[in-house]
């Protein structure tokens, strides 16, 4: 009996054919025909199919018949091609691990607030570098705006003793990037750990490098690319005997997803990136099965729900094949994932409105599963996050877990027609850059001879005409801006100061240990770089325990091979910043642009075009001078004039345009030539020249392209170039 009522034989329910058998099914063509009707005269193929940065299409419906034959249909979780999951129970006993980045740049205050976010559920700790870090700078070596900026200075033990002090390591995975080289920071942490009385042996982390990612980010590097791989080799090395759950390689998808590449791009240089590390490191006398388990990847998630959940789902895959093409067995083919949330499309102005798109691209993070995530604080783009945002981002991710019970199915988009599609058209569009960049020689070739890089402007190039023109809607920046918005409190930091501080600090670590020289380092560790198992990662520890720094560490690693090349960098945005310029440029000026709207006839007939005028202007933080409507051109034309407004509006319909529009434009032009007269709305090309005749100056639609406008007027009339 079920419910209203309703009784249901299950008897004489044939299990093959389900429950609404008795109902005619209608088929693909039926539905496109019905569609087709609904439509009225417009183009179906136009109207109904999307194509993605990917270039792929996105059908209006999918059905069963569309995932027939698809290879990874019938695998299941923790087995190849591991598009489900590289585990077989999934999340269900081991939830991916909450990995909030920590961005403070003093270490006792990265300590601090590490473990105040463990206390409050996060899982993992994420040690984010800062620029002088990364490049193997110490604090005296760098610019003022590359210490402590947007990550933890590091120099010396004693600071990373400091950072990671009472903080349970082997219950918290740690994660930390550490650019061209992971030997200086793995060193350190080794010795951390034996001054400690304990040992790396336990330690679950990935304290990874990625050279070539780097190269691409900073346009080269300070070390050689053979240095960097002799040490990523030593690195791995020494691991495998004494930090066998450790990896040293962290390939990062993320510069190019904030260059903007497409989701295929971005997996695809990490595969080409991950291809010639085990080529360079199976040339060095390593075996993939122990160089693969050694990498990590690293990547963004966009706000393109499904593409983001078919990225990772396709990134297994095709990790999967490329390490079975290297002879690595089943376990060497699992992919480990770190997901954060994307860079790319998050905004300085509206910046709450970033809480749901972390939340959306955490979604898709889950369900894709990510073996760990950091999900952006709201206020990432404008400061150091505090307690208060990075409490709302670490709790989205908590709730996915406990409240939202995303660790309970083994992945969620199994089954569904779209998801299963789509994984297998991105990962076939993904193979076909990756052998792209195979057959031109290899990552590090393609980025010398500057190819990612262009493929990414490419794509970004075409990301920025679709925001400019708003097929691609930025909420609160090209779309709905908020111009009473509370701004976010950014607090002044003197970045000579901070430079001060962390420099001293090191001076006095240096003078409170007996520092051996450092020509005594480079011998040492040079000297350990010809031994083949891993003895520069011993050699390091020692030196580190002698009082070197993680900068005289890597000198020493640079005078290894002085060879040294440049490339074209990467240019990584974010997709916002040209509006909001726009947006900051008004704001700054003592000169604010108003715009008039020529309302013509009653509120019904005008307020569908004025309030799309209103949005189109105050994306740039336009004033604009609304009403209620006129009834007669001369009206309109008189109250335009009276404004002082420089720019005016007409908004009312087609239908009328032609009793109006010639009437406005002629008595504002007579009276102020100067006065810019736009039309709301997209006319046929006859009705536009007539008006261009009479003096319209321009059109506004939703075809056209709202920067380019704003920007021109913001030219003319205020002066900014």
């Amino acid at each position: 009996m079920g419910e209203a009522g309703l009784t249901v034989d299950v008897t004489k329910i044939d299990a093959e054919k389900g429950f609404f058998d008795e109902f005619e099914r209608p088929t693909k063509e039926q539905w496109k025909e019905e569609a087709t009707a609904a439509l009225k005269g417009a183009p179906f193929d136009k109207v109904m199919y999307t194509k993605t940065y990917e270039d792929i299409t996105i059908e209006p419906m999918y059905c069963a018949e569309d995932i027939e034959g698809l290879a990874h249909l019938k695998s299941k979780p923790g087995f190849q091609p591991y598009v489900r999951s590289i585990r077989p129970n999934g999340f269900i006993a081991n939830p991916w691990k909450i990995s909030q980045e920590i961005t403070n740049a003093f270490p006792e205050e990265f300590n601090t607030e590490a473990r105040f976010d463990i206390s409050k559920g996060q899982t993992g700790l994420n040690i984010v570098l800062d620029a002088a870090t990364r490049k193997g700078l110490n604090p005296e070596d760098a610019a003022a705006e590359e210490v402590g900026a947007q990550g933890v200075s590091l120099s010396s033990l004693a600071d990373l003793k400091e950072a990671i002090k009472d903080i349970n390591l082997e219950k918290n995975d740690v994660l930390c990037y550490t650019g061209a080289t992971a030997l200086p920071m793995v060193s350190m942490f080794a010795a951390a750990l034996k001054d400690d009385g304990k040992s790396m042996g336990s330690l679950n982390a990935c304290i990874g490098c990625d050279p070539l990612a780097e190269m691409a980010t900073e346009g080269g590097l300070r070390i050689s690319l053979k240095s960097a791989y002799d040490s990523m080799f030593q690195a791995i090395s020494w691991s495998l005997k004494n930090a066998p759950k450790l990896q040293s390689i962290f390939i990062q998808g993320h510069p190019y997803h904030n260059a903007g590449a497409s989701s295929t791009q971005e997996v695809a240089f990490a595969l080409a990136t991950a291809a010639e590390y085990l080529r360079e490191m199976i040339g060095r006398g390593l075996t993939v099965d122990q160089v693969a388990p050694a990498i990590r990847f690293g990547f963004s998630l966009g706000s393109n729900f499904f593409m983001e959940i078919a990225k990772l789902r396709a990134a297994r895959v095709l990790w999967s094949q490329l390490v079975a093409a290297f002879g690595g067995n089943e376990e060497s083919q699992k992919m480990v994932i770190h997901a954060r949330t994307s860079a790319y499309n998050k905004t300085v102005f509206d910046a709450y409105v970033n809480m749901l798109r972390v939340t959306s691209e955490g979604f898709s993070g889950a369900v894709g599963g990510a073996d760990s995530m950091h999900l952006a604080p709201f206020d990432e783009p404008i400061r150091t996050p505090d307690r208060f945002s990075r409490r709302i981002a670490r709790n989205v991710q908590i709730m996915l877990q406990e409240e939202s019970r995303f660790t309970m199915p083994i992945d969620m988009g199994a089954g569904s027609y779209y998801i299963e599609k789509m994984t297998d058209q991105v990962a076939r569009a993904t193979w076909e850059i990756f052998q792209g960049l195979e057959k031109d020689g290899g990552m590090s070739a393609a980025i010398k001879a500057g190819k990612p890089q262009s493929m990414c402007a490419a794509t970004a190039a075409k990301r920025a005409k679709n925001i400019e023109g708003r097929q691609d809607v930025i909420l609160g920046t090209n779309m709905y801006a908020n111009l009473v918005e509370k701004k976010i409190e950014v607090p002044v930091i003197d970045r000579a100061e901070l430079k001060k501080v962390r420099v001293a600090a090191v001076a006095d670590y240096r003078a409170k240990h007996a520092q051996m020289a450092l020509s005594e380092v480079m011998a040492a560790v040079g000297k350990a770089f010809d031994d083949k198992q891993g003895k520069a990662v011993e050699a390091a520890v020692a030196a580190i325990e002698g009082g070197a720094t993680l900068g005289e560490l890597s000198d020493a690693i640079a005078e290894l091979d002085k060879t040294r090349e440049t490339v074209n960098a990467l240019c990584i945005h974010r997709a916002s910043e040209a509006f909001e310029i726009l947006r900051k440029n008004t704001e700054n000026s003592a000169n604010k642009l108003k715009i008039f709207l020529a309302n013509m006839g009653p509120i019904p007939q005008h307020k569908p075009r004025a309030d799309f005028s209103c949005g189109f202007f105050e994306v740039a933080g336009f004033e604009m001078l609304n009403n209620n409507g006129f009834e007669t051109a001369d009206a309109a034309a008189d109250a335009a004039l009276a404004s002082g407004a420089p720019v005016v509006v007409i908004c009312s319909t087609d239908a009328t345009y032609p009793d109006y529009v010639p009437a406005v434009v002629t008595r504002i032009k007579a009276a102020k030539p100067e006065v810019t007269v736009i039309v709301a709305g997209k006319q046929a090309a006859d009705v536009e020249k007539e008006f261009v005749a009479k003096g319209v100056d321009d059109f506004i639609h939703v075809r056209a392209n709202c920067y380019e406008i704003n920007k021109k007027l913001q030219e003319k009339y205020m002066g900014v170039k």
